[in-house]
């Protein structure tokens, strides 16, 4: 661990150039220092484990070779995320869309953003670092359902103001999330005609005739 840094000295390089110049705009440059060295830190500390064990989702920020970055959300049952040690974290990744954007940005890039909020505190928690993602990682066992598991080792843990978090209660768990007990059900877009001839063998049992997309998605109105 590095030395605690002075109340007005910030992690080396931990705003950028582009950071500096709206701080500047509107004034903020001493109050990011300052926040910066009380708040960010390059471990997890027993508080930051106990937060994230309450968790059961998180977003997870990453870039693709071209600069592109992408989020996307993930979910499990509550603490499916493992604190491995105050450097490192690690999830499982399950069954999805076969996409595969965050994994596959991880084996090509590694660098990803962790945003946790927990919406009946109204509280967050972001973790900066570098992951990898394995299919044979000794706590797939952990995680029945799991494709693969993402190791995240910590580089910056901070967390933020939590003013602006909607306060919300969680009504249940998606029914989705695999279980030792039972097998997860299939999700209404794989039955969708459009995706019927593509999907995987593994999913060949799932082929419908439906045809629409919205409902599948629960976007409809």
């Amino acid at each position: 661990m590095r030395d605690k840094p002075a109340l007005d000295e910030t992690p080396k390089d931990f705003f950028s150039e582009g950071h500096r110049k709206i701080q500047d705009h509107f004034g903020t440059r001493r109050l990011a220092d300052r926040l910066g060295s009380l708040s960010v830190h390059d471990e997890l500390k027993a508080a930051d484990a106990a937060f994230i064990a309450r968790q059961n989702m998180f977003f997870i920020a990453s870039n693709d070779p071209y600069g592109q970055p992408n989020c996307s959300y993930k979910g499990g049952a509550r603490g499916f995320v493992t604190v491995v040690d105050e450097q490192t974290l690690a999830f499982p990744d399950y069954n999805g869309n076969g996409m595969h954007l965050t994994t596959g940005n991880i084996s090509e890039t590694s660098k990803v953003g962790l945003l946790f909020i927990d919406f009946e505190r109204q509280a967050r928690l972001r973790v900066l670092g570098r992951a990898e993602v394995s299919t044979a990682d000794s706590l797939i066992e952990r995680y029945p359902g799991a494709q693969m598991i993402v190791r995240v080792h910590v580089e910056s843990v901070f967390s933020n103001c939590p003013r602006y978090v909607h306060k919300m209660q969680l009504v249940e768990e998606s029914a989705f999330i695999p279980g030792e007990a039972s097998n997860s059900p299939t999700p209404d877009w794989k039955r969708l005609l459009a995706v019927a001839d593509a999907l995987p063998e593994s999913d060949a049992d799932a082929a419908g005739t439906d045809t629409d997309g919205e409902k599948a998605m629960n976007r409809d109105s």
